[in-house]
């Protein structure tokens, strides 16, 4: 049965917020995949994202082998694209990248996926992805070829994101990219999270607790880990 967004929702209505780690299979140091697993099961990860802009072929398929034996966290696909689809994942986030508008990943790479993910029992859930600048040029602007929102264009983003909702996805996922030189700003959270009835998901340039207690309050349903882990395992430690 097929709960992973459900759970999500229902976390959402009794206010309960979540975290995700993401992991990007071409960052894994795989002689420490024991460690790595221990700190996630010790953290308070509600969720493991997997996945990267650029990830070799199968290399997806192998982390989550690895991690499935020894993590019951539910795990959910965050694809760059349709080669990073594994069937023994829990759930993949179907992403479209509606602040821009480079087809390719506006549907493109949706329909390239269809063949794989008809023989598996993933669950997909639609999400709207907007990219919102961050002071650096992220992987995902560099592989996707878009241009991320301005900060400070706050209205577009909120009427982007909506637009999102109109469609019909069921998440929204507001992202500063990998390796972000600031986070989201607390308005923009603010705003979009208060004209959605969707759950918000932020993440991008989050490196201390401190930031992630302001990014909840702003409104974040569920805020992504990604870098700040990867560079330390005991992040959620500290």
């Amino acid at each position: 049965m097929k709960t992973i967004y459900t759970d999500i929702l229902k976390a959402k209505s009794k206010n309960q917020k979540l975290l995700a780690i993401l992991l990007d299979p071409d960052k894994i140091e795989w002689d420490s995949i024991d460690i790595l697993c221990q700190k996630i099961s010790s953290s308070n990860a509600t969720h493991i994202f997997i996945g990267g802009s650029i990830v070799p072929e199968n290399l997806t398929q192998k982390l989550v082998e690895k991690l499935s034996a020894k993590i019951k966290i539910p795990m959910i696909l965050f694809p760059g694209d349709y080669t990073q689809i594994s069937h023994k994942a829990d759930a993949i986030l179907f992403l479209s990248l509606i602040s821009g508008r480079n087809s390719e990943y506006l549907i493109g790479q949706h329909v390239r996926s269809v063949p794989f993910l008809n023989h598996t029992n993933l669950e997909v859930i639609p999400t709207s992805y907007i990219l919102i600048e961050s002071g650096n040029q992220t992987a995902v602007a560099r592989v996707s070829k878009t241009l991320p929102m301005k900060r400070t264009d706050i209205e577009l983003i909120v009427n982007t994101a909506k637009a999102g909702e109109f469609l019909g996805h069921k998440l929204c996922y507001l992202e500063a990219g990998s390796g972000a030189q600031t986070p989201l700003s607390e308005e923009i959270i603010q705003n979009v999270s208060q004209n959605l009835t969707i759950p918000v998901i932020v993440g991008g340039g989050i490196r201390s607790k401190t930031q992630m207690d302001i990014i909840y309050k702003a409104g974040a349903d569920l805020i992504v880990i990604g870098t700040a882990f990867e560079k330390d395992y005991n992040f959620f430690e500290s």
